[in-house]
C-alpha cells in the first residue's frame, strides 16, 4: 500500500502531476471524480479534466461516500485517483440532506489506512489564504484542514505543487 496526498492552489498543476504519478504506476487507474456539477464553471473543469485523463482508466463518480467508493475499488495491482478532496467537502458541507462530516471523513481515514494498492489524493490547499468569514468557509477550510493533517500522518508522500512545480514534504516528489 503507498498513500500520496497531492495539494496546491486552483490551476498550480497539482491534478497533472497526480495524473502523471498514477500513469508512472504502471497499474490499472481508477479516477475517482468527487466533483457534483452544479454550474456551467464546475461543468466546464470536468469538461477539462475528463479531455486530459488517458481513455482506458476507468472513472468512478463519488460525490458522497467516498470511503466506500474506495473499499470497492482498491486491489493490489490498482492505482486509485481520488480528484479532489476539497470538492468531496464541499459535496458533504452543501448536502440536501444533513450528513455527519466527522464520521465520513472518520470513515474515509479508517479505510485509506487499511486498503491495498496505491491511493493518490489530490486536494486543494486552503489554509494559506484568508481566514473566511462565513461559518460554511469557515468549517470548511477547518474540514480540509484537519483532513488534510490527518491524511499526511499516515501518507508515504505529502507534495505541494505550486506553479506546476512539485515540492515533496514528505517522500519523494
Amino acid at each position: 500500500m503507498s498513500i500520496s496526498l497531492v495539494l496546491g492552489g486552483a490551476r498550480s498543476g497539482k491534478s497533472r502531476y497526480a495524473e502523471n504519478l498514477a500513469k508512472a504506476s504502471a497499474q490499472q487507474v481508477v479516477y475517482v471524480a468527487t466533483a457534483e456539477v452544479r454550474d456551467e464553471a464546475i461543468q466546464a473543469r470536468v469538461e477539462l479534466h475528463q479531455a486530459d485523463r488517458p481513455e482506458y482508466w476507468q472513472t468512478v463518480e463519488s460525490p458522497l461516500q467516498l470511503a466506500e467508493t474506495l473499499k470497492r475499488h482498491a486491489s493490489e495491482n490498482t492505482t486509485l485517483l481520488v480528484d479532489c478532496l476539497t470538492m468531496w467537502i464541499t459535496n458533504l458541507l452543501c448536502a440536501e440532506e444533513a450528513v455527519d462530516i466527522k464520521g465520513e471523513t472518520q470513515d474515509f481515514l479508517e479505510a485509506l489506512a487499511t486498503l491495498p494498492g496505491e491511493i493518490i489524493l489530490v486536494s486543494n490547499e486552503v489554509g494559506m489564504g484568508i481566514i473566511p468569514m462565513g461559518s460554511l468557509t469557515r468549517d470548511y477550510v477547518d474540514t480540509a484542514g484537519r483532513l488534510h493533517q490527518d491524511i499526511a500522518q499516515i501518507a508515504d508522500r505529502v507534495v505541494l505543487v505550486v506553479a506546476g512545480l512539485p515540492m515533496a514534504f514528505k517522500g519523494k516528489a
